[in-house]
């Protein structure tokens, strides 16, 4: 077997030191954020997914491990284990090679074939099995076992015990398994069809039947939903004459006077125990793959929507849109603060509406409020079209659709009431909707990732498998961006590498009794924030109000000496940073050479280059580097669509066979992915991200269904 290293290594494409060093890192508890960031050198420049992937690969390949020891020990406690036994469980690949070498020795619920072995029929059925070419008549033999007091009445009571046994073993065979697995990948169906007669959203599925190696994992988790609300019975469908041809093959010794009886035995072997499991096991892996896919895609559709540019410093009006309890209202200041809050009722009557807007243009006029959030649920096409009203008299404010995905949870959420106790739930999701526009990554982390809305069947997921996932792109978002220590809530200073719930609680605690902090070194003083998760945190937090200019940049403390023997050595003073007096620096550290800087710092050329990045934008957000947001002033109507048009829409959400784009109109449009590229793509993903600035042109409008079909592909024509 070879080692986790060689094997990751392979997996990788990386150095085997490269890999062994990001394992020590990982058991010596850093976090991926930390070893991305911040050791560079030791791994080879790999990225946070990356170095996650390769976190999740090393625990499977541990768990593996430690499963091969539990099963060889189960094994040898019954004195079964031989040393080839123990080979085979020890090259076995995956966990479920290893199950498949345990499934003859695993303790059984009472079967025909352990009743039958009660019995004392394994002798004859090991005899048969055998299948030697001098063996007598299979009658003759089965007479030996006749025992009234067992049960075993006559020879045919003797054999049919003798079948049950056989048939187990067959079933049991890891060999058997392992090709009939294959067989069943390549040559195998899903078939689904209609389990009541009428229509649903899953009528696509009625008459569904294919491969099981070209099947797409939101089909699968599609027949998977319909088959559990009972609108689809389900199955999987494989040329039963080819499969028995496999098992035969592998259980069948010809000449034997034992051939037939043991061919019957692992026919009954087949129909009754093996189909039944492999359909079970494949649909089961089907399953978890599609639902890998899923997280995945959740995953990349999380990141850009965490990561779309803010629209900073400026007073934001948050609209929560509703029809019974009227249209929710928050002003908030260019930190999120909240000014004013209201309640007006667009939707009861040209009346109200006019009132509406009487009252909005107050708080406008009265907090010189330059840019209005709408949340996208309920009556949000009436508010818009209010909005674009109110707009016309209020010349320089614009508006923009917010997803509004989990503000109703984050509302009732505990953090929320800790958070505004002063207001009731629905404005709560005002504000929310207001600084999601502000700064969508320091309001988002608020919420449960699964409440975001950018997947499908996330409720369908492994739970755990799936927080971790989005957690972990959560995380690894909020340290790209960095966090203002003195101004950052405890949701979002608990995201930040090597803080938890309680360290990022104590250092709100710290700054509200001895004001704001004024040096990374402080953070020191913070309880139960001890060397480690500073080392861990530091770099990742921005103190804009120290004196030192590298303690609001990504320059981790570690290397403080570093990046100033750097700026010393191209003819700098640390002084000069904050003055912007070093335009020229990377052409000096390059005309240095940046081997001999790095070698002079005492530091990798990664970390070096690093150094020099932050150096240049000191409190820089990664985030302003990105397509600023579409804000609008106007709306357009579904019956305002025609083929042919040509609009700027922003992506909403990724998935398997396209994306859905907002051009505006309330409902947002499909871009197929065969209209996504002019080229032939795998994933969409590979070409669009949530919150892309996209042009598109219309392909068609169904008012009726409400659907919008787009063209990315056309629009570049």
């Amino acid at each position: 077997m070879e080692s986790v290293v060689k094997i990751l290594a392979k997996e990788f494409n990386k150095n085997e030191q490269h890999i062994k060093n990001v394992i020590d890192l990982i058991d010596e508890g850093n976090t991926i954020p930390f070893i991305a960031r911040y050791r560079k050198e030791m791994h080879g420049t790999m990225d946070d997914t990356a170095l996650r992937d390769l976190a999740d690969r090393l625990s499977y390949l541990r768990n593996l491990e430690t499963r091969r020891e539990e099963v060889k020990k189960a094994i040898a406690a019954q004195d079964k284990l031989t040393d080839e036994l123990s080979a085979e469980i020890d090259a076995a690949a995956t966990l479920a090679e290893v199950e498949d070498i345990y499934r003859p020795y695993k303790q059984k619920r009472r079967t025909r074939a352990t009743i039958a072995k009660e019995k004392g029929l394994e002798p004859l059925a090991l005899t048969l099995f055998g299948q030697s070419k001098d063996l007598p008549d299979v009658r003759e033999l089965a007479e030996k076992y006749i025992d009234a007091e067992k049960g075993v009445d006559n020879a045919d009571d003797a054999l049919a015990g003798a079948s049950d046994i056989i048939a187990e073993m067959v079933s049991d065979s890891a060999d058997i398994r392992r090709r009939l697995r294959e067989l069943f990948m390549n040559k195998g169906h899903l078939i689904s069809s209609a389990a009541k007669d009428e229509d649903s959203v899953y009528s696509l599925y009625y008459e569904f039947d294919q491969p099981l190696s070209k099947l797409q994992g939101h089909q699968i988790l599609a027949i998977n939903r319909g088959e559990k609300e009972e609108y689809l019975k389900v199955s999987i469908n494989i040329d039963r004459q080819l499969a028995l041809g496999l098992v035969w093959n592998e259980a069948v010794k010809p000449g034997s006077s034992a051939s037939d009886f043991v061919r019957s035995a692992a026919e009954d072997g087949y129909d009754r125990l093996l189909f039944p499991s492999m359909e079970r096991e494949l649909r089961g892996a089907l399953t978890d793959a599609a639902s890998e896919g899923a997280i995945h895609n959740f995953a990349l559709n999380l990141k850009p929507l965490l990561m779309q540019p803010p629209v900073k410093g400026h007073v934001t009006m948050g609209l929560d849109p509703g029809y019974r309890n009227g249209c929710k209202v928050a002003v908030v200041d260019g930190t999120g603060k909240v000014l004013d809050t209201a309640v007006v009722y667009p939707t009861y009557g040209e009346r109200q509406k006019n009132e509406s807007i009487a009252i909005l243009e107050k708080l406008i006029s009265k907090h010189k409020v330059e840019h209005i959030a709408i949340g996208n649920g309920t009556a949000s096409r009436e508010t818009e079209q209010m909005t674009c009203e109110l707009i016309a008299r209020t010349p320089g404010v614009s508006y923009m659709i917010v997803n509004e995905a989990g503000a109703s949870v984050y509302s009732a959420s505990k953090l929320a009431a800790e958070e505004f106790p002063q207001y009731d739930v629905n404005l709560r999701s005002a504000v929310s909707i207001a600084r999601r526009m502000q700064d969508p990554l320091a309001e988002l982390v608020k919420i449960d990732p699964k409440a975001i809305g950018v997947g499908q069947y996330q409720h369908d997921m492994p739970q755990k498998r799936l927080d971790d996932a989005l957690s972990g792109v959560v995380e690894d978002c909020v340290n790209a961006v960095g966090v203002d220590v003195n101004t950052a809530s405890p949701s979002l200073l608990q995201r930040v590498s090597g803080l938890n719930g309680t360290s990022a609680k104590n250092i709100v605690a710290y700054r509200e009794e001895n004001g704001a902090f004024t040096s990374r070194k402080q953070l020191l003083k913070v309880p139960k924030l001890g060397p480690k998760a500073f080392e861990q945190c530091a770099g990742f937090l921005r103190i804009p109000e120290s004196k030192s200019v590298l303690d609001n940049t990504g320059v981790h403390p570690e290397s403080y000496s570093a990046a100033e023997k750097l700026l010393g050595l191209c003819g700098y003073k640390l002084s000069d940073v904050a003055g912007g007096k070093i335009a020229e620096l990377p052409e000096r550290v390059k005309a240095y050479g940046e081997s001999k800087a790095a070698e002079e710092c005492a530091v990798g050329v990664p970390t070096l280059r690093d150094i020099v990045k932050e150096l240049m934008k000191p409190g820089r957000d990664p985030r302003d580097e990105l397509p600023a947001p579409v804000l609008r002033t106007d709306v357009m109507d579904m019956k305002d669509l025609a083929p042919g048009m040509v609009l700027t829409g922003t992506v909403r959400n990724v998935i398997d066979f396209g994306a859905f784009v907002d051009i505006g109109v309330h409902q947002d449009g499909l871009v197929h992915i065969s209209e996504i590229a002019d080229k032939y793509i795998r994933h969409p993903s590979e070409i669009v991200s949530v919150g892309d600035i996209v042009k598109v042109v219309v392909l068609g409008v169904d008012e009726k269904k409400k659907r919008i079909s787009l063209s990315m592909k056309q629009a570049k024509q």
